[in-house]
């Protein structure tokens, strides 16, 4: 009366996005120190957050790495479900170490803004293109694996961010070898630190609604309930769990209790239930329990909702 349903298939692809962060995190370490030794010798606030951010990268990747190879585990007595949820997690610190980049550079450039300091172009622009090679680089190796879950996700936002950074502090430096306008420097310095901080804020709110066991933000729960009331047989549902425990795998559990005279087995539910959360919602693991004629409890027909 019981049943789990389960696709394996998924868990025998392994991504490739793991591999192709190794490469990524060595020319982006190599970044780094150019762009932040850059910033000091020129006086550029922008050219040093950009240092800042591609730290941030390296750190990122490097977790990202980490999170990807210990996702991979499989499941074990202590944790049954693997370490799925470890690459969620890496996600979250990847995002909120963005926001934290993002608030020093907004402190550092009131600081500029209070003591201004010289910046000079000729050293600023050169470092910036390398920093900006660097980065194109490193989005190309990942663009392919970019979907595979939070994790590459918050890894390749890392880095488009850093590219549109390094775009902003060229057009600083190529600003200022015409003009005195060093108010540009700390102007881009504190957009780039509003895009940072806006866009991890999406990352940061998935991977909480994953550690909360919220519902897929993709998934209708009422929508699935619905489905499954109207399968043949079915007369009611109750003691409906959705929830997620990595950014790729959705998971299911409820109780079906079919009508008193219905004579099909309980194989035939599951299969009919099974069959229409793949189809129509893309969930394939599920556990579901078949009652014959049995009440929902006191609580009435709406207690699995």
């Amino acid at each position: 009366m019981h049943h789990h349903h389960h696709d394996h298939a998924g868990e025998c692809r392994e991504g490739t996005g793991g591999s192709r962060l190794l490469p990524v995190i060595a020319f982006n370490a190599v970044i780094t120190v150019a762009e932040y030794i850059g910033g000091v010798v020129s006086g550029s606030l922008a050219l040093i957050s950009d240092a800042g951010h591609n730290l941030a990268d390296v750190l990122a990747l490097a977790l990202g790495y980490a999170g990807e190879r210990v996702s991979r585990g499989g499941p074990s007595r202590r944790f049954t479900f693997g370490l799925k949820r470890f690459e969620v997690l890496v996600a979250l610190v990847n995002a909120l170490a963005l926001v934290a980049i993002g608030l020093y550079i907004v402190y550092e450039g009131v600081e500029r803004y209070m003591n201004p300091v010289p910046v000079n172009p000729y050293i600023m622009l050169p470092v910036a293109l390398i920093g900006l090679a660097g980065n194109v680089f490193s989005i190309l190796v990942l663009n392919r694996s970019r979907k595979d879950n939070l994790n590459m996700r918050a890894a390749f936002l890392h880095l488009v961010y850093d590219a549109i950074s390094s775009v902003a502090v060229i057009g600083v430096g190529v600003a200022l070898v015409f003009t005195d306008l060093v108010l540009l420097d700390l102007a881009v310095s504190l957009v780039i630190a509003v895009m940072i901080v806006w866009s991890s804020m999406d990352i940061v709110r998935e991977s909480l609604r994953i550690f909360m066991q919220g519902a897929p933000s993709g998934v209708d729960t009422d929508a699935v309930y619905r489905g499954l009331l109207a399968l043949p047989g079915v007369d009611g549902v109750h003691g409906l769990h959705i929830w997620s425990i990595s950014s790729s795998e959705v998971f299911l559990s409820c109780h079906v209790r079919t009508l008193p005279d219905e004579s099909g087995d309980t194989d035939t539910v599951i299969a009919g239930a099974n069959a229409m959360l793949e189809r129509e919602f893309g969930i394939t693991h599920t556990a579901i329990q078949v009652e014959r004629g049995l009440e929902c409890g006191r609580a009435g027909e709406n207690c699995c909702r």
